[in-house]
């Protein structure tokens, strides 16, 4: 039997935690490794039991999610984080993403999204949402939010993107639009397996943990503009 995902449950409500936990652990594929209620026990409990996903609150005691996701991304570049948020279009699920989380959930998510958005972010080859995640940053790129250039300003270009070929360039865009694997290979008539050969070269190229991240430097860098008028 293939290994488990290990999930650690980070909130400090308790009876979200024991839901989340009811949830995950009727999968035969999902562990529970811990629970923490605040961001200094998440940031522990990482250290220590080494989970491959954290589903990770904003609003805790002493240290809040964000900090937390930060942290441990930069530690645990192998561990996936998911934020826990209210609103899709929440500046703290907007913040969590520039942390260094790879999707964002809503607490009141229903079981099988749950489900299915853990085994997503643990298999890497997928985010939650890609369109919504693309609009998140629309959002806050028009609004001049964050570190994202504001809607007319000019990001400075990153050498990096040098190292890219024309067409993972064009895959980096069509990533950055929310584009699935499939939506890609159908635009550029590839197969499946070739994107995800160029998605892996452009994440080890420009140095990003996963999809979501490139999401944010397409946008960080000026690859995607907003005034292009992206058709969520």
């Amino acid at each position: 039997m293939e290994d488990k995902i290990k999930v650690l449950l980070v909130d400090d409500q308790p009876l979200l935690r024991m839901g989340f936990r009811l949830i995950l652990e009727g999968e035969d594929d999902m562990q529970i490794v811990g629970e923490a209620a605040d961001g200094i026990e998440a940031l522990t409990h990482a250290d220590s039991l080494n989970p491959d996903v954290v589903l990770m609150d904003v609003r805790m005691p002493r240290v809040d999610g964000i900090e937390a996701t930060e942290r441990i991304a930069k530690a645990h570049p192998d561990t996936k984080i998911i934020i826990l948020t209210t609103f899709d279009l929440d500046e703290y699920a907007f913040a969590g993403l520039q942390a260094g989380a790879s999707a964002f959930l809503l607490k009141d998510v229903a079981p099988e999204e749950l489900v299915t958005a853990v085994r997503l972010v643990a298999s890497g080859d997928a985010v939650v949402a890609p369109r919504v995640t693309a609009r998140l940053l629309e959002t806050y790129v028009r609004s001049g939010s964050g570190n994202l250039p504001a809607k007319n300003a000019e990001p400075e270009r990153d050498p990096l993107l040098d190292d890219l070929t024309p067409r993972e360039q064009e895959v980096l865009r069509a990533l950055a639009e929310g584009l699935s694997n499939a939506e890609i290979a159908h635009r550029f008539f590839l197969s499946e397996a070739t994107v995800k050969t160029h998605v892996r070269r452009i994440l080890t190229k420009l140095h990003l943990r996963d999809r979501v991240q490139a999401v944010v430097y397409a946008y960080e860098t000026g690859l995607v503009i907003p005034s292009q008028g992206l058709d969520f």
